[in-house]
């Protein structure tokens, strides 16, 4: 496999979940990936796991520095910047009653602002190279959202709408900019909400019943996320972008929601 080789790749939130699902995929494929977090023994350990394809920078998707530098850091390692993986996110519930601002500001600072900085700074580098493409992690709730989730569904919906405008604005400089949304993935966030919601059960009893509400009846692998990830990344879908492509296990289908053209 060496559909990413010459590639240089950010992946923010990469030391976790689908975002370290993704660059494993993109350093199989050859590229050359910068792992942005700001948890520093989770990206020693992805960076150790990966091997020497794989390089880290700790920092916080919400800082404007931090993702200045981390955005030169990888320019200045492996030549420039040809992909983002915005990965970085969270999860918190509540409605917009009981959810404190500090909780709604971290939830769309992480999940939505941290694409607007990665972006920022990733994208002039791209243009230096004639181009590249952008690929953030939204979910299925951009489309239809669960009770008492107000600030991730809104931030959730608000990534689809920026990935459209970010591809209008950047077409003409041959950067591509589209959305995945899946369903439940099993990562430590999915975990996370197992528990919190296993009530007198277990949480893989939880996660069981969750992806049994799947029409494929499980919950989905985040390297099947990844491989959808690293498509969109590729030079196979140069043509796709402002795209939000599900990857929900049908369980959208199941509810009858028609996402319109």
């Amino acid at each position: 496999m060496s559909d990413f080789n010459g590639k240089s790749i950010i992946v923010t939130g990469g030391s976790l979940g689908m975002g370290l699902a993704c660059a494993r995929r993109f350093a199989a494929g050859g590229g050359k990936v910068m792992i942005v977090a700001n948890d520093k023994a989770s990206v020693d350990s992805a960076v150790a796991e990966i091997g020497e394809n794989a390089a880290g920078f700790v920092g916080d998707v919400r800082r404007n520095d931090d993702m200045a530098a981390a955005v030169q850091t990888a320019a200045s390692r492996h030549g420039g910047v040809d992909v983002l993986a915005c990965c970085a996110g969270i999860q918190r519930y509540g409605t917009v009653v009981d959810t404190p601002e500090e909780v709604w500001d971290d939830v769309l600072d992480i999940n939505l602002k941290g694409i607007f900085l990665a972006s920022k700074f990733a994208i002039p580098e791209m243009r230096k190279r004639g181009g590249g493409a952008i690929v953030a992690i939204s979910s299925v709730q951009a489309y239809a959202s669960q009770a008492g989730v107000a600030a991730y569904t809104a931030s959730k919906g608000a990534i689809n709408a920026l990935v459209r405008a970010m591809a209008l604005d950047h077409a003409g400089d041959n950067i591509t900019v589209n959305a995945v949304c899946p369903a439940y993935i099993d990562t430590p966030m999915l975990h996370w909400a197992a528990d919190l919601w296993k009530g007198d059960g277990t949480a893989e009893a939880t996660l069981d019943a969750w992806g049994r509400g799947h029409p494929l009846g499980r919950i989905g692998k985040p390297c099947e996320v990844a491989e959808l990830v690293a498509f969109l990344a590729s030079e196979k879908a140069r043509f796709i972008t402002g795209a939000d492509v599900k990857i929900d296990g049908g369980v959208l289908s199941k509810l009858g929601i028609v996402i319109p053209d």
